[in-house]
């Protein structure tokens, strides 16, 4: 949870939340409404420990993976700050909670993306049994997918299960379960829950990072 005190933070706390803001803002294409509240005292900071930090952002473009909400939180943070030159390093690549929450658009853009429509069409061929991804929809909970073998062809639609095992993300085809996939994600990212909710996907999940 963001802090309500943040006008009575030192200006270190200060600081490094500005600090984390520009690197955000760097990594991203698109970031908005960018909330940071570091948890920990100056003479903390001062020895190379955070406490906790807490990030929530919207609208949010990560190398064309979009999100609608995004929160993070990190505990036990080693730094090396830098006060003469205004610099702050990570001395280890700090474990990470998040949540992710995605939209219908969200989701469509992902897959029709230039950097992720590879994707797409991974899935349209594993669990629709189809060439060439062309829809996705969140309805009452249920996400279909349409697909078709080229562009002549009639479009297909199937409802396909999101599921979670093992820190890992499938789809499986509703009717035909044979036909499911892994969603290929970096090692270190295990995911703890996945659930659609009010039609949006929410994704909680930890992982390290490294800057």
């Amino acid at each position: 949870m963001i802090s309500k005190g943040n006008q009575k933070k030192g200006i270190l706390a200060k600081f490094i939340e500005q600090c984390i803001r520009i690197l955000l803002i760097k990594e991203c294409k698109k970031i908005n409404n960018i909330r940071i509240d570091i948890i920990s005292s100056s003479i903390q900071i001062i020895k190379g420990n955070i406490k906790k930090i807490n990030i929530i952002a919207e609208d949010i473009n990560y190398k064309d993976l979009m999100f609608d909400e995004l929160e993070l939180e990190a505990s036990q943070v080693k730094i090396n700050l830098n006060l003469k030159k205004k610099v702050l390093g990570f001395i280890e690549n700090p474990k990470i909670n998040f949540r992710i929450i995605l939209s219908e658009n969200s989701l469509r853009k992902i897959l029709l993306s230039h950097n992720w429509n590879w994707l797409g069409s991974m899935v349209s061929k594993e669990v629709l049994n189809q060439d060439h991804f062309e829809d996705v929809k969140i309805k009452n909970n249920q996400i279909s997918i349409k697909a078709s073998k080229d562009k002549k062809s009639i479009t297909k639609e199937e409802k396909i299960n999101l599921k979670q095992r093992k820190g890992k993300i499938y789809l499986e085809n509703k009717t035909y379960r044979r036909n499911h996939i892994e969603i290929p994600i970096e090692d270190k990212v295990y995911v703890k829950n996945i659930k659609i909710k009010n039609d949006l996907i929410i994704i909680l999940a930890d992982s390290s990072v490294s800057f």
